[in-house]
């Protein structure tokens, strides 16, 4: 049977559009690094390359005539991304950014049984069929998020802060403090397809006890 996320996992990326707490374990991820306004043309590349070794790592299981144990058809995740400013901009931060001082992480999810063999092989063979200079960036990664408060932003991304204000304020009622200023989020609809205030987008920091 066929693993879809939106039905499988929805605790995880469907939370109410309210903040709540949750535990988010280990996870395997293809990810890419970079820096700059996500307005700026190069940032679709980063996405396009991630997208292009996924769909490579997918594809190609489904082929194996020996496939890995746990093996089953899934529909690929979604894109997430780890957001934060540079550190240069961090010392002059008066409570507005700039988009050219960010740093980013993007990533995408890999199902447990794809392995660090793998997709190393998937990479290669990406590099021969869809070449692009950025594949020498993409890694693949475990990531555990932890203890997160996370939410639902139905709306612009631009108007983000105002949902990270009321996750805050739910991290102070149950007496837990943000780790740090980054955060994630994970985009279920596509900015090119649909309008500023359809997005949706899942919006998760890390919190700790105070």
């Amino acid at each position: 049977m066929k693993h879809e996320w939106r039905k499988k996992e929805k605790k995880i990326y469907l939370p109410e559009n309210q903040p709540e707490l949750v535990e988010i374990p280990e996870f395997k991820f293809l990810t890419i690094e970079g820096e700059g306004s996500p307005q700026n043309k190069i940032f679709a590349e980063y996405i396009g390359v991630l997208y292009s070794v996924s769909y490579a790592i997918k594809m190609n299981l489904k082929k194996e005539e020996k496939q890995p144990s746990g093996y089953c058809d899934y529909t690929v995740y979604p894109l997430e991304g780890i957001w934060d400013i540079t550190e240069e901009a961090k010392k002059t931060f008066k409570g507005t950014i700039n988009k050219n001082d960010l740093i980013f992480k993007l990533m995408i999810r890999q199902p447990s049984f794809v392995t660090d063999d793998y997709f190393l092989e998937m990479l290669e063979q990406t590099k021969k069929r869809k070449p692009h200079s950025f594949l020498e960036q993409v890694t693949f990664e475990k990531i555990t998020d932890g203890k997160c408060v996370q939410m639902m932003h139905i709306g612009s991304y631009d108007d983000e802060p105002q949902s990270f204000k009321v996750m805050e304020d739910f991290a102070e009622k149950e007496n837990l403090s943000r780790i740090s200023k980054d955060h994630r989020e994970i985009y279920l609809t596509d900015f090119r397809k649909v309008a500023p205030e359809k997005l949706k987008t899942v919006l998760r920091f890390k919190v700790e006890p105070k």
